[in-house]
């Protein structure tokens, strides 16, 4: 899949402009995601020098990403006679999505058995129902 990721709020808690701390299991999953051979793209709002920064900061912790705000790395204005700022991506990984960002294990399990949020939720409210009902403790026998 093309997976195109957010930064700031996504992979580094929001401190824009400058660069905040790793969200808990970000780079170790795009890393895992590209190993499953994945494209990532960066999609940022993020330009010129603070772009080249995350960039940067995602390279020293291992993540090569596909391509940097455009859908293929080579990808120009004159070169894509249908070029849109819009990604053609098969997922987005963004903490402004609806019901905000899931913990990064539940994204890897997400992308990897491609489930969708209504699969998941379904999933936790089944296995709640599966196991028993805390039992009430009888109460001077009257119950």
């Amino acid at each position: 899949m093309v997976i195109a990721v957010d930064f700031d709020g996504t992979i580094v808690e929001h401190e824009y402009p400058k660069i905040g701390e790793e969200i808990p299991f970000a780079t170790e999953t795009l890393r895992m995601l590209i190993n499953d051979h994945h494209k990532l793209i960066l999609w940022s709002v993020r330009e010129g020098k603070l772009l080249d920064e995350a960039v940067e900061w995602c390279r020293e912790r291992g993540v090569e990403f596909y391509a940097i705000n455009r859908d293929y790395p080579e990808e120009t204005t004159q070169n894509n006679n249908h070029f849109s700022r819009k990604l053609k991506a098969d997922l987005f990984i963004d903490d402004r999505n609806l019901g905000g960002l899931p913990d990064w294990g539940m994204i890897y399990r997400m992308v990897r058995e491609r489930l969708t949020w209504a699969d998941l939720m379904r999933s936790a409210r089944s296995g709640l129902n599966s196991q028993d009902a805390p039992k009430r403790k009888k109460k001077w026998g009257l119950f």
